[in-house]
């Protein structure tokens, strides 16, 4: 599969229009064409702002809730998030890059033709959350519950999954023959739909006879 690079700064097709933005986030505000870069952001209540044609990096969020935001063509770079609410949130055209989501709600968001290159996600909450075209290069996902969620398009190249929840996830076209590693903790039956590698699928093995009730006895 053709995995895609990642892009610096001034290689985004706005980035003449970018101008520096030094206020604060707001509620319910529309930010266009606005650099966000080496900021700190506590507790801030940014529900249903809206991102667009815009770029983030270095910054961090400590908790806040953004529920209901919108990215919509939005470049981050070395973005921190921690114990931060983004439920509902809509992902569309963005880019990830060098990130790290801790401890964050991602529940019921819908993303779209987004990527994550060498991002972590840890102990993050993406159930019944709608992915499509979504790639994951060299990422690691641990403790990531995406029970309930709905896969279409989605591809790991790279990226190892540690401690995951598929359960009752729907998978289409998802490619985890790339991954690293396949630590799926619950919802192996949610497999179905995806495609693996023959390794992967020995690692799995146990798991999946579990699953189906197979009893494994040697002689």
């Amino acid at each position: 599969m053709r995995v895609p690079a990642p892009r610096d700064l001034p290689a985004l097709p706005y980035a003449h229009r970018l101008e520096p933005f030094t206020g604060d986030l707001e509620r319910e505000e529309v930010y266009e064409w606005l650099h966000i870069d080496n900021r700190a952001f506590d507790d801030v209540d940014g529900g249903m702002t809206r991102f667009s044609e815009s770029a983030l990096s270095s910054v961090t969020f400590t908790g806040g809730r953004f529920r209901r935001a919108r990215f919509d063509t939005v470049w981050m770079h070395n973005i921190r998030t921690v114990g931060s609410d983004l439920a509902e949130t809509t992902w569309l055209d963005t880019e990830c890059l060098s990130s790290l989501l801790a401890g964050t709600q991602l529940h019921g968001t819908q993303m779209r033709r987004a990527v994550f290159h060498h991002c972590k996600f840890d102990s993050v909450n993406l159930r019944a959350a709608q992915l499509a075209n979504v790639t994951f290069v060299d990422c690691l996902l641990r403790d990531v519950d995406f029970a309930g969620a709905t896969l279409t398009g989605v591809s790991f190249p790279g990226t190892t999954l540690d401690g995951v929840d598929l359960t009752k996830a729907t998978l289409t076209r998802v490619d985890l023959s790339e991954g690293t590693a396949l630590g799926i903790t619950s919802g192996v039956a949610a497999l179905k739909g995806a495609t693996i590698s023959t390794p992967q699928l020995l690692d799995l093995a146990p798991a999946l006879a579990q699953h189906i009730g197979l009893t494994v006895k040697d002689a």
